[in-house]
Formats: structure tokens, C-alpha cells, sequence
């Protein structure tokens, strides 16, 4: 993220804090802008131990932790609130500790925004508008089949060359939490953005295990502290964020459309097989249990 974006403002928290909490025995440098590289190559990085932190999505993991994929599943949530207490639910604990075999230590799951659709070429208000439309997705088997069954030309690519390839239209579109393509400079190579709210997109602070290993008990307590801390402070900031990002992209010159309450039920009807399809693949029981918790914090709310 750019050092605008609030992850890249709570991750200078994370450090500031995690200093403080270790009396200066571990001291976090935090690299923004892509710099260490792509999602996939970081993570590779904090299971060998060659990067310590890394805070993203866990999509790179879906093929060994299967259950990674929920997330990933359309049109789960209503709301933030019910995204949030999903975030620190027993479910998520339960994907921090299948990721532990692989090298990583999760220590706080936190907030990226739900996401949304952009293109260069036309208002999307139907089913209809998406056909055709060549989209970036995350390199995740949900998503590309997600985007093929709404009748787009899905294309997987690391999203550090996705600027890149919207501005000498090699693709269409891409779809992101709206804070995150403000943030990116979306609005210099889209020119419509459509409200789908299809999917919410949390992002994972996790450890390598062989440097965690090494850390001594006070140390560990320190820096899980100001994970946390830094893990709210960032859900604010998102939610602080989205309350303006619309005026801000509407004054870049880019067109924001609602979508119709009866075309959105015809879009996540489309989807419905892909959720029916990948349920077993991720785990009856897992997906029972995570729709548990968010029908629970949605009684919670009313």
C-alpha cells in the first residue's frame, strides 16, 4: 500500500507501538509501495524467515489451507459490523491455526473494505453490462469462477502490475475495496465504478514462525499487543475512510453507480452455484460454522 492508505498508517502504528511494548527490543521498519514484492513472494519470504511481518491477504494460501476460501465466497455479509465480528470469531482463529504448519503465526486479523467493481468502458448496473468485460481478479480459484460465471473474461495477476495494465488497456477493469483504488490512483485509468459490495476482503498481520520462535515470552506479549491495537486502529481508519472516498472519486471525474436492489438479487443469484460448488472443497462443516457466526452477529445487531 502507498503511505496514504490506512494499512500503511496502521503498520507505522505497529511499529511505534511494538517498540514501545518491548522496551525497543524489536523494532519494526515497515516497506510500503510494493517494495518487498508481490503478495506471493512476501509470504514465501516469512515462511523461510527472510521477512519477519507481512500484513495482506491470505489468498496465496488457498490451495493449502483450504479454508482461506471463505472469504472469498460472494455476497456473505450486510455489513462492517457483521464482517467484524467475524474478524475475531472462532472461525478466524481456526484459519491462524491451520496456517501454523506452514511457517506463519497470525496475530490479528484486521479490515481492507468490501469490494467493487471498476472498468474503463461503461456503467455496469445489470448482469448484462459485466459480459464481456476483461477484470483482474486475486489468483484464486473462487474468484476467477466467481467473475467467469457473471460473464467476464477473469485474468489473475499480482496486483502490484495491475496500474500498469488498466492504463495501456490490456485489461478492462478490477475490482477492490474503494479506499484501496483511490489509494492506487485507480481513478487516473477507470472511469466507472459500480456499489456490488460483492465480497469483503480482510487482510492477515502475520509472523514468521522462525522468528517468532526466537522471541521471548515478553517480547511475543509486546508485539501481539500492538498487533491488536494496530489491527482496530486500521478497521477505523477504513471505516472512517469510506465515508468520503465517493465525493473523491466523483470530483477525479469518475462515475459511482448504485446498483438497483432487484439487478443485485439477480447477480448474487448467478453466483449461488459457485458458493454450492465450493462449500465441500473448503469444508461443509467450516462453512456451516462461519454462517453460524454471521447469522449470530446479525441477531446480535438487531
Amino acid at each position: 500500500m502507498p503511505d496514504s492508505h490506512p494499512q500503511a498508517i496502521a503498520m507505522n502504528k505497529f511499529a511505534e507501538l511494538a517498540a514501545k511494548y518491548t522496551n525497543n527490543d524489536v523494532k519494526i521498519q515497515v516497506f510500503g509501495n510494493a517494495t518487498l514484492g508481490s503478495d506471493e513472494k512476501e509470504l514465501q519470504g516469512v515462511q523461510a524467515g527472510t521477512q519477519e511481518f507481512y500484513i495482506g491477504t491470505l489468498a496465496p494460501f488457498s490451495t493449502r489451507v483450504k479454508e482461506v476460501q471463505i472469504w472469498d465466497l460472494p455476497f456473505m455479509f450486510a455489513n462492517t459490523k457483521e464482517v467484524y465480528a467475524l474478524l475475531d470469531g472462532a472461525s478466524s482463529k481456526k484459519i491462524f491455526e491451520k496456517l501454523e504448519p506452514t511457517g506463519v503465526v497470525g496475530l490479528t486479523w484486521t479490515g481492507m473494505g468490501f469490494r467493487n467493481l471498476s472498468n474503463s468502458k461503461h456503467d455496469v448496473r445489470n448482469l448484462s453490462d459485466i459480459e464481456g468485460l476483461k477484470i483482474r481478479v486475486m489468483a484464486n480459484p473462487v474468484a476467477l469462477d466467481t467473475w467467469k460465471t457473471l460473464g467476464a473474461n477473469a485474468v489473475p495477476m499480482a496486483f502490484s502490475e495491475v496500474f500498469t495494465a488498466l492504463e495501456i488497456k490490456a485489461i478492462d477493469g478490477q475490482e477492490n475495496p474503494l479506499q484501496h483504488m483511490y489509494s492506487n490512483k485507480m481513478q487516473e485509468v477507470q472511469k466507472y465504478i459500480s456499489l456490488t459490495n460483492h465480497v469483503y476482503t480482510p487482510v492477515a498481520l502475520v509472523v514468521s514462525k522462525k522468528f517468532w520462535d526466537k522471541l521471548p515470552a515478553a517480547d511475543k506479549q509486546g508485539v501481539q499487543k500492538a498487533a491488536t491495537e494496530a489491527g482496530l486502529y486500521q478497521r477505523k481508519l477504513l471505516d472512517d475512510g469510506d465515508k468520503d472516498v465517493i465525493q473523491k472519486f466523483n470530483a477525479a471525474g469518475v462515475k459511482v453507480d448504485a446498483i438497483a436492489p432487484a439487478d443485485l438479487v439477480k447477480i448474487q443469484e448467478k453466483v449461488k452455484p459457485v458458493v454450492a460448488k465450493f462449500t465441500p472443497q473448503i469444508g461443509e462443516e467450516f462453512v456451516k460454522g462461519f454462517y453460524a457466526e454471521i447469522d449470530a452477529a446479525r441477531k446480535a445487531a438487531k
